[in-house]
């Protein structure tokens, strides 16, 4: 399976959500995952060579890749059905090279936040991805919410978002988002706060794909 985790709006949190899932996953799920990093800062895979070189192993393997490499890399990755594929994406849509990974998606994530060019990049996102593959499911992740903030369009921009697939429960912001790494897995103050998040998405779209 092949789930695509992108905005083409930075700092939507698209790699900490990457990050999070494939830890959720193996730990949580005990499922195989595989990270793509196409992300142009790679910061996942510098935190994962990071690990090797503390002599840690991290909790899935972290593969650097440029979008050109994609068609060979998907052929290595669906030959293991069992395993799950997460693809950082970079935060552009300008390239014809991601038409084949936005092709090849079984799933597309699109964490978000609740303002106006937040929203309006993560429609144009929506309206781009459904176009190019109408089969994916297109799941939203409102990122970073303050818990204590009223956001006054929030029902309008979840309307909105509803019309291109599902809106899942928010995140919360947290500090300790900001400590996570492929290596800690989950820490318990941030559980409560990410579980219902994924077990929503695992439930209504990953579960069912398992052969």
């Amino acid at each position: 399976m092949i789930i695509l985790i992108g905005n083409q709006k930075g700092g939507a949190g698209k790699s900490t959500v990457t990050l999070l899932l494939g830890n959720y996953l193996v730990l949580v799920k005990n499922r195989e995952v595989t990270v793509l990093d196409m992300d142009y800062q790679q910061s996942l895979y510098a935190k994962a060579e990071k690990a090797k070189i503390a002599d840690n192993k991290p909790l899935y393997e972290v593969v650097p890749a440029n979008l050109k490499d994609f068609p060979s890399l998907k052929e290595l990755l669906v030959k293991s059905p069992k395993n799950i594929a997460l693809i950082d994406l970079p935060g552009k849509m300008d390239d014809d090279d991601l038409l084949p990974v936005f092709q090849s998606a079984d799933l597309i994530l699109c964490p978000f936040s609740y303002d106006e060019f937040s929203v309006d990049s993560t429609l144009l996102f929506a309206m781009v991805l459904k176009r190019i593959n109408v089969s994916a499911p297109l799941a939203f992740i409102p990122n970073r919410v303050k818990g204590q903030v009223r956001y006054e369009t929030k029902e309008s921009v979840d309307k909105a978002l509803g019309k291109f697939g599902t809106v899942t429960p928010p995140v919360t912001e947290r500090i300790n988002f900001q400590r996570i790494n492929i290596l800690s897995g989950i820490p318990l103050d941030l559980a409560g706060v990410i579980i219902p998040v994924f077990d929503t998405i695992y439930n209504n779209f990953i579960r069912e794909e398992v052969p």
